[in-house]
């Protein structure tokens, strides 16, 4: 019989609100509030050195997005993982909305209009389906993740807002879902095989896939493999924002001096090719940076996830960062031509609210999982006793 003091080491004490904030990753909040300060000086530059239009709304959108982190981080992690599975319908009922009542911008269907703010169900369905897969994978034991037919749901979940997505269209949204998604399987402890066997499926559909795409998305394809072979048309924002990245050199221009950027030839500049005007501006050291403090949050992340007793928080840990990972590695190369021009933002640093509110989000599942590090919750969703 186990004696009550081994029981008590097992199962800690309930968190009270004044220990969950002492517990609260203060860290984490310090490295996200310097990358977001980044943003709001490349905001700045953008604008020409006014606060105006970008600067003051982000900041703002940061103050909330903070709050929401902390929030998060305070919620019983028990309580996210019982409303896992509603949060997850609700965001798919909000993507099947944009097919109906979406507004359209930049020839695509993504937004949904509530008067006072625009939200964009997508980027809130990386974190949804996060938690939805996290929930489903705790209840599973290693035995049942090895038997296909218990897949089945988790790929539908999965199968069901890409399709949404793809129809907006936004494939480089549904791209990101699908590496988020794969990154959990492969926690839950999906055999590798059964990964190997999509891929190669997947390359079979490619020529089938082709006639699907819409006419922008295959010149995206076509620019990314010969940018130069329509410098003037599709291939003109890379080649403009491969421009800037040489020209920052070392050191860059310094801030408020990058000629290609305020001389508008590099296009987008406030949102995704913002990476590229600080390279420009403040050279591979400032860039390098950059990536060192996102490098930093994503180890945050993996350890976080590496140090959670319970699968929930765990796969959650691990598949925010995941997401975050891919929002930076994605943006990254992109302008640098690495991989084709997608339109996925920069966490943090780019302008828009649903992406940065969501990456807040992100980060406040991320230590939500910290604050309940030791608590053990059964496949039911109780906390476990001995």
């Amino acid at each position: 019989m186990a004696r009550r003091s081994d029981i008590d080491a097992l199962n800690p004490p309930e968190l009270t609100l004044a220990r969950k904030l002492r517990q609260l990753n203060w860290g984490l909040i310090a490295l996200i509030s310097m990358i977001a300060a980044v943003g709001f000086a490349m905001l700045y530059s953008a604008a020409n050195g006014n606060w105006n239009p970008w600067v003051y709304r982000q900041m703002i959108r940061y103050g909330v997005g903070l709050s929401l982190a902390i929030s998060i981080a305070l919620l019983d992690l028990r309580l996210l993982m019982r409303w896992s599975y509603v949060a997850y319908g609700v965001v798919l009922a909000m993507l099947a909305a944009v097919e109906v009542a979406g507004e359209i911008g930049m020839g695509a269907q993504r937004w949904i209009d509530f008067g006072i703010f625009q939200i964009q169900p997508s980027e809130l369905m990386k974190i949804a389906l996060v938690l939805a897969l996290a929930r489903y994978f705790h209840g599973l034991t290693h035995e049942d993740v090895a038997r296909p037919h218990f897949l089945l749901v988790p790929l539908a979940m999965v199968a069901a807002p890409v399709v949404l997505v793809l129809r907006q269209p936004d494939l480089g949204t549904a791209g990101m879902i699908l590496l988020g998604s794969g990154a959990i399987f492969f926690l839950a402890g999906v055999r590798i095989w059964k990964f190997v066997t999509l891929l190669v499926l997947g390359i079979a559909l490619v020529p089938i896939a082709w006639q699907f795409l819409r006419e922008y998305q295959k010149n995206r394809i076509l620019t990314f493999l010969n940018p130069e072979s329509d410098p003037l048309g599709s291939g003109y924002h890379i080649l403009q924002s491969k421009i800037a990245l040489g020209s920052g050199g070392l050191f860059g221009k310094g801030f408020l001096q990058g000629s290609q950027s305020h001389l508008n030839f590099l296009p987008e500049k406030q949102t995704d090719f913002i990476f590229t005007m600080l390279a420009e501006e403040f050279g591979l050291v400032g860039a390098l940076g950059l990536i060192g403090l996102f490098l930093l949050v994503i180890a945050y992340g993996v350890a976080i996830g590496l140090r959670v007793q319970s699968q929930f928080g765990r796969l959650l840990a691990l598949g925010v960062t995941t997401t975050l990972f891919l929002y930076v590695f994605i943006n990254i190369a992109m302008v640098m031509g690495l991989v084709p021009v997608v339109g996925v933002p920069l966490p943090l640093i780019s302008y828009g609210g649903t992406a940065l509110l969501t990456a807040m989000a992100g980060i406040g599942l991320m230590m939500c999982a910290y604050v309940h590090r030791d608590l053990r919750i059964s496949r039911q969703g109780l906390e476990e006793e001995e």
